[in-house]
């Protein structure tokens, strides 16, 4: 569908000609639809399409996107420590009387591997590790790795397709919300607009319409200024609300980066958060390059914490990602390789400073988490806990 890298992004990797090919695969894919709904899509369904397309979006198809060899590094793939550190806030709700873990989207199977391995060593093992996974390719990736580095432990993983009508877990979703698609808004001075897309000779571009429904309801109570373009999540408020009613009893822990309300829409804000990854490069075109870049956009925490309270739950903490990981331990699990061991204990080092350095991955990322029927603190939010600034 047209160039795949316009002369702003020249700069980015050349895209083997199978991935060309298979970008023009999607291509018409999405222009097609877009014809068939009479020439305009909104973005979200736009990013809905690019990204879990059956078998051609980004997260649907077989190439590589987490770690050094894809295209943007989380921090399961960083190495061990972030879910060593993380098992001992889930150790804490097992023994609690929560006999199950759901993991939302496990992406290449890494974290599932760590905290199933940090547990067996917590002698705190969960009854079943379920995985809820809607790309095929992903969940046969976590099945291999899972396979052949923590054999023993592998027989208590299921795979889902969607969430149970009711069960009691703990569920853990690390940078899941950011890729759930966004709706595009623009503040006028004659109204809101909603951004869409068009296709014109195999070339996606940018069109407006007057919002409508829920988007300009969401939109209106932004009270932004004119002239101020964001997104509207209305795909993580509904996911939340689906977590809520299945949830009977439990917790939810969500790690993604963002902010809350008062600071998404800050002033200087007003180009919005959209952003793709493409090769450990960032940029903001995401109309190429189709299904071979991640678009994400960072989370409104405060609108995820209103939709979690109006479904039911109770909000149990909000803290920076290195305020969570400190009071979980990860300083203790640090000081558990000797200094001297020099070989395992300089990665480990790198890592922490990664996880919790506020340049790096510490305060940008956060962690909120939820609960139902569940009374005790969390030991991730015994210090620094902010949800007051929701």
């Amino acid at each position: 569908m047209g160039s795949l890298l316009p002369a702003h992004l020249s700069h980015l990797p050349a895209p083997s000609a199978d991935a060309v090919a298979h970008c023009r695969r999607l291509g018409k894919l999405i222009a097609d639809e877009i014809a068939a709904a009479g020439g305009w899509i909104s973005f979200a369904r736009f990013m809905e399409l690019a990204l879990h397309a059956p078998g051609l979006g980004y997260y649907s198809a077989g190439a590589r996107k987490l770690g050094a060899a894809g295209d943007f590094v989380t921090a399961p793939e960083l190495g061990p420590l972030f879910g060593r550190t993380l098992a001992r806030q889930a150790a804490q709700v097992l023994r609690a009387g929560v006999a199950d873990i759901i993991e939302i989207g496990a992406g290449s199977g890494r974290l599932a591997r760590d905290l199933l391995a940090e547990l067996a060593t917590l002698d705190c093992l969960p009854q079943r590790y379920l995985i809820l996974e809607t790309s095929a390719d992903l969940g046969e990736r976590q099945r291999a790795l899972l396979q052949r580095e923590l054999p023993r432990l592998a027989a208590r993983v299921t795979w889902l397709d969607t969430l149970p009508a009711s069960f009691a877990a703990l569920v853990i979703g690390n940078e899941v919300l950011d890729a759930m698609p966004v709706h595009l808004i623009q503040t006028r001075g004659d109204g809101i607009a909603e951004l869409g897309v068009t296709a014109s000779d195999g070339v996606f571009e940018s069109d407006t319409r007057p919002a409508t429904g829920a988007v300009l309801a969401a939109a209106n109570g932004l009270k932004l200024a004119p002239g101020y373009t964001t997104e509207i999540h209305l795909a993580a408020h509904a996911f939340v609300r689906t977590l809520a009613a299945s949830l009977a009893h439990g917790v939810a822990l969500l790690l993604d980066y963002g902010f809350p309300a008062r600071e998404y829409y800050h002033p200087q804000r007003s180009a919005g958060t959209l952003m793709c990854h493409y090769r450990h490069h960032a940029h903001e075109d995401p109309f190429c390059l189709v299904g071979l870049q991640d678009i994400t956009a960072h989370v409104d925490f405060s609108a995820i914490a209103d939709a979690a309270l109006q479904s039911g739950l109770d909000l149990l903490g909000y803290a920076s990602q290195a305020q969570f990981l400190i009071n979980c331990g990860i300083t203790d699990v640090l000081a558990a390789t000797p200094a001297e061991n020099v070989a395992a204990y300089l990665p480990l080092a790198a890592q922490a400073q990664k996880l919790t350095s506020p340049a790096e991955m510490g305060e940008l990322f956060k962690v909120i988490a939820f609960g139902r029927h569940h009374h005790m603190p969390l030991a991730g939010f015994t210090s620094g806990n902010k949800q007051r600034l929701l």
